[in-house]
């Protein structure tokens, strides 16, 4: 049996999250998808979209290579299917399969499981080609799976399947892994580092550490948290409610309830919460966001245009990769901003991406990608990373897909 983890049409939906990241590279609840998939032990190929082709062969070489053969029986996933210990577990079952069978969440095909593969493509490469094959093999005719396999539909899905899966996902990584409970329920990983002034709450789930994550003087953690390799919580934080941290990042303040990608810097004093943080972001001093609304209703938010019911009481700000805040920003509930952004003052409104953010001032200016690549090589020299061209050819891609961000953003931009 083989994988073939797919990106589908729906992918625009989870902008800007998805924009310069394949959708099983979203974190959620400690875990990305192709982080459970890896733990099947089966063959994977990605099929992701074609400005993300070069980015997958480089940094996810695994999913390159391994497309089915004839002989080969299919597990066929929805790349926005949600990391929890769950759904792990039904794919599991899924694999012991001897029927065709298709499983969908509100219309959209989360998996399909194919026994023989006799008539898949050799030259699958890109979700067009992907959904040419499901309508040449009838897939809506395929017998109904009756597993429950969540997908992530808009970003704020994120934040609230954070909150619902770290508590499990965490208990399997204290099953499945090497940590040393040095408090009750704080468990720490090789080298983690726990200041002993340092105040704990887990009676609503554990504290996990990963090796070299680092907590500093007078903080306080309440469980379930999440801190990945090597991240670093500096002096009178507090972490708490559900936060899901990545590997080699900076966090100070308050945060609750959100998820930090690697490589982003939340370093000094301000509140961040109910928010999805991409990678390589840097908030400036004293930047917080509103996750509540004065009225305490129900948060309504705008995607591409379009008003969703989230349901949800608490949603903070969704940020793409590479934006940044001025000091004292400030972010309005519920908002948006697109990637390779830089904000200052009010967010008042949703953020297109690739752009100077001062409406305060009246000024909504065009940031021009030549700015964000040199951006980009200083900031990864600081981390010793490397810059490739195809990290500087996906800031052009991200550039012009996010073209039509910038044309309704409602007020004329300045050149």
């Amino acid at each position: 049996m083989k994988i073939v983890l797919f990106e589908d049409e729906h992918l625009p939906r989870l902008y800007p999250v998805t924009l310069g990241r394949p959708a099983y590279a979203i974190s959620c609840g400690s875990f990305r998808l192709l982080d459970w998939l890896k733990k099947l032990g089966l063959p994977i190929h990605g099929v992701v979209r074609p400005h993300l082709a070069e980015i997958q062969a480089n940094d996810y070489p695994e999913l390159v290579g391994s497309l089915p053969n004839g002989s080969d029986s299919l597990l066929l996933i929805n790349a926005r299917m949600v990391p929890s210990r769950t759904v792990f577990e039904t794919l599991q079952q899924l694999m012991n399969a001897t029927a065709s069978g298709v499983a969908y969440v509100d219309g959209e095909i989360a998996a399909v499981m194919l026994p023989k593969a006799s008539e898949f493509p050799t030259d699958l490469a890109t979700p067009a080609a992907l959904s040419d094959y499901f309508a040449k093999i009838d897939v809506e005719s395929l017998d109904a799976i009756e597993h429950k396999l969540p997908l992530f539909r808009y970003p704020h899905d994120i934040v609230r399947y954070n909150m619902e899966i770290l508590s499990e996902n965490l208990e399997f990584r204290l099953a499945n892994g090497t940590y040393e409970e040095v408090a009750d329920g704080v468990f720490v990983g090789d080298n983690a580092r726990l200041h002993p002034n340092v105040v704990t709450d887990t009676s609503s789930g554990p504290l996990i550490l990963e090796p070299n994550a680092s907590i500093g003087p007078f903080c306080y953690l309440k469980g379930p948290a999440y801190l990945g390799h090597g991240a670093k919580v500096i002096e009178h934080a507090a972490v708490k409610d559900g936060v899901s941290i990545g590997h080699t990042t900076k966090i100070g303040g308050e945060v609750e309830a959100s998820v930090i990608e690697p490589y982003t810097n939340k370093q000094h004093h301000g509140f961040l919460g109910h928010s999805y943080l991409g990678s390589w972001i840097n908030l400036g001093a004293g930047t917080c966001n509103s996750d509540l609304k004065n009225t305490y209703g129900l948060v309504n938010v705008e995607y591409q245009g379009e008003k969703i019911a989230t349901g949800m009481q608490f949603v903070g700000c969704i940020m793409g990769d590479y934006a940044k805040t001025a000091i004292n920003t400030s972010i309005f509930t519920g908002k948006t901003i697109g990637v390779c952004s830089m904000l200052y003052g009010f967010v008042t409104s949703n953020v297109p991406s690739f752009v100077n953010y001062a409406r305060l001032f009246g000024q909504v200016a065009e940031l021009p990608p030549s700015v964000m690549v040199a951006t980009q090589r200083r900031m990864f020299q600081r981390r010793t990373v490397e810059q490739r061209p195809c990290d500087i050819q996906l800031l052009h891609d991200m550039y012009e897909l996010s073209h039509e961000e910038r044309l309704t953003v409602g007020e004329p931009l300045s050149f």
